[in-house]
C-alpha cells in the first residue's frame, strides 16, 4: 500500500512561484510512475503533468508547458512540482497520484492518491 502525503500549497499572487511536494511512504516509490492531476471548482480532474519511474522522462499539459517542471528524488521518496508564472486559472486542488502506466495522463490509470493541495491564485 503506498501512501501520499502533498504539501506547498498556498495563496499566491499572479506570476508568483510555489513548489509542491508528495512524499510516499512504502519500498515501491521508485518503481512507481507518478503524477500530478487538478481539480479545479465545479470541474473535472485534470491532468498536469508525470515522471517516469527512473525521473528520466516526463510529461506535462500544454497548460502548464514552460511554466511547470515535475521532479522527483527517489532516495527521499518525494515528488515534486515546480510551479512558475502562475495564473489565475492554475486555482485548483492539486493531487499527487502514483502507479500509472509509462507516461499516463488519465486518472484512471493511477492507483493511488493522495488528499490534495488547495493552489489559489490571486489576480
Amino acid at each position: 500500500q503506498v501512501q501520499l502525503v502533498e504539501s506547498g500549497g498556498g495563496l499566491v499572487q499572479a506570476g508568483g512561484s510555489l513548489r509542491l511536494s508528495c512524499a510516499a511512504s512504502g519500498r515501491t516509490f521508485s518503481s512507481s510512475v507518478m503524477g500530478w492531476f487538478r481539480q479545479a471548482a465545479g470541474k473535472e480532474r485534470e491532468f498536469v503533468a508525470t515522471i517516469s519511474k527512473s525521473g528520466g522522462t516526463t510529461r506535462h499539459a500544454n497548460s502548464v508547458k514552460g511554466r511547470f517542471t515535475i521532479s522527483r528524488d527517489n532516495a527521499k521518496n518525494t515528488v515534486y512540482l515546480q510551479m512558475n508564472n502562475l495564473k489565475p486559472e492554475d486555482t485548483a486542488v492539486y493531487y499527487c497520484a502514483a502507479g500509472g502506466i509509462f507516461l499516463a495522463t488519465t486518472s484512471t490509470e493511477y492507483g493511488h492518491w493522495g488528499q490534495g493541495t488547495q493552489v489559489t491564485i490571486s489576480s
